[in-house]
């Protein structure tokens, strides 16, 4: 509410309102890990910080509506938030010599002041802090991801859900029991001993890389590709290698993300249409990143080990990666690195992968029996990109009503609009065979 010079009042206008929405959630799409781990270091606690970031946000929408959005959006929140924290240990009498210390500094910065308020070092190693936290071996497996999907990566447990194909409330419950379990066990707010690394190693690998797709092809959204997304996980996963130098997995995860995001600058049209691999204009692509990449992946190699999941995948990015053209891809290589990828991590989505290489290699026939294949087993239902598949599978075999119908399917499964938008394309540009 607004208050005139003759003291009537009136409400903020819709468009300040949603001004101070969208600058909201660009601000948390943007900056919600180093805001969360600031305060977890702040308070051991993550799930307080998390509901502390929240109650910040609701008083950022009160606000900023009336106010304006600060020059330090980020910074705005995370000072809000430690003075709630304050205002808690004050009311529950838990204000020890520590806290005060704390509150009379902050007091002491003002408005003004939280304009320079993040340290880029600190924020770094505390977000790297706080995926060691959620990764803790206190906790499932599925509640690691989901706890860092959901506090580092900022997705939200819809996104989550769609990712892995499970329910919502299921995704809700692992992220509350998580935040339980890591307070009840009293886990430090800090980068574990060297010499458990390894422990930890296999998650915090995990999770990087699903930050990184929600990057590279958001779930949901309006947007085909969230560049900073990704950026943050490519920053994360190299510091985690560098922390891990005899650890081939951790390079090689390095030198698959390099690859990938070597293309984000060709991936998209100026009208923000999504460009498929086979289209993009490979002199934008990096070539600086893609050779990052290979040193990576031959840094990974030389510790003679051999190659893992995520070596494997790297390896199949860099036959895009090196070829200069789409028909110079080596689609035969490709088809036996997925082989060997799904001996080591079998998973529905690599049978997937390898079908659309079968189909590059050898015709579209012998994928589309791959793709039933996977169809009848039920492993991908309601996953958008098996229908996508299938769809172009049946075009290129000419059967071109059939194609249309599950290109509109896995329009209607996708969450991201821009995804939508294409498959939609597609399925209307497919005209009916003549007999």
């Amino acid at each position: 509410m607004r208050a005139d010079a003759s003291g009537s009042v009136e409400s903020a206008s819709d468009a300040d309102a949603d001004q101070a929405r969208r600058a909201l959630a660009a601000v948390w799409r943007i900056e919600s890990a180093r805001i969360v781990a600031t305060l977890t270091r702040f308070t051991d606690d993550v799930g307080q910080a998390e509901d502390l970031a929240q109650e910040a946000m609701l008083e950022a929408l009160r606000q900023w509506t009336e106010e304006g959005v600060p020059n330090n959006a980020g910074a705005w929140l995370t000072t809000v938030a430690k003075r709630r924290a304050i205002d808690g240990w004050r009311r529950r009498e838990r204000l020890d010599e520590r806290y005060a210390a704390m509150a009379r500094d902050l007091e002491q910065q003002g408005g003004e002041a939280s304009r320079d308020f993040f340290d880029p070092d600190t924020i770094d190693d505390d977000v790297l802090r706080l995926v060691f936290v959620a990764c803790h071996p206190v906790l499932s497996r599925e509640a690691q991801i989901a706890l860092t999907l959901r506090i580092v990566g900022g997705l939200s447990s819809e996104e989550i859900a769609r990712a892995f194909l499970v329910p919502v409330a299921t995704v809700q419950q692992r992220i509350v029991r998580a935040k339980k379990t890591l307070a009840a066990a009293n886990v430090p707010f800090a980068v574990p001993e060297p010499q458990d690394y390894a422990e930890r190693l296999g998650s915090v690998l995990s999770v990087l890389y699903l930050i990184f797709n929600e990057g590279y092809l958001p779930a949901s959204g309006e947007e085909w590709v969230r560049p900073d997304v990704s950026a943050e996980a490519l920053r994360l996963a190299r510091m985690v290698a560098n922390l891990m130098p005899r650890e081939p997995e951790a390079w090689s995860l390095v030198a698959l993300m390099e690859f990938h995001a070597s293309r984000f600058a060709a991936r998209v049209a100026r009208d923000g249409t999504p460009i498929p691999l086979d289209e993009q204009d490979r002199s934008c692509w990096d070539r600086a990143q893609i050779e990052r990449g290979r040193i990576a992946l031959a840094r990974a190699d030389r510790i003679g080990r051999g190659r893992a999941s995520y070596g494997l995948q790297a390896a199949i990015a860099e036959c895009h990666a090196v070829a200069p053209t789409a028909a110079d891809t080596d689609w035969g290589r490709i088809v036996v690195l997925y082989e060997a990828l799904g001996r080591v991590a079998p998973s529905p989505v690599v049978e997937l992968n390898r079908a659309v290489a079968v189909a590059m290699a050898t015709g579209p026939a012998s994928a589309l029996r791959l793709v039933d294949e996977l169809e009848r087993s039920g492993r991908l239902a309601g996953y958008p990109g098996l229908r996508a598949v299938r769809g172009e599978l049946l075009a290129r075999l000419g059967r071109t009503q059939e194609a249309r119908g599950e290109l509109e399917t896995a329009a209607r499964l996708t969450g991201n609009t821009r995804e939508r938008a294409a498959l939609l394309a597609k399925a209307a540009a497919l005209r009916p065979t003549a007999g």
